[in-house]
């Protein structure tokens, strides 16, 4: 038996896709750094569009039980308040 633990090993809520799980992952890890994020810089950290960020931030927002994300303004692209 293997005491050593991946990052394919951490659970993610169920029914979430693997960008779904990347985007809650990213969140966790920044919520406490800051509050304020934009779709874009989320998809450029993450090597994906920022469309693809807003499309996929609704099932993030219902899966996240830690943090609460909430699309917060459209000036210049989407900025998402994310708190813990």
């Amino acid at each position: 038996m293997s005491t050593v633990q991946s990052d394919a090993a951490v659970v993610e809520p169920a029914g979430l896709s693997a960008k779904q799980a990347r985007i809650l992952r990213y969140l966790r890890e920044n919520a406490g750094d800051r509050t304020y994020f934009k779709s874009r810089l989320i998809a450029d950290d993450l090597d994906l569009s920022a469309k693809e960020v807003g499309a996929n931030m609704g099932a993030v927002a219902e899966a996240a039980a830690d943090i609460d994300v909430e699309k917060w303004g459209y000036s210049s692209g989407t900025t998402w308040m994310v708190t813990e």
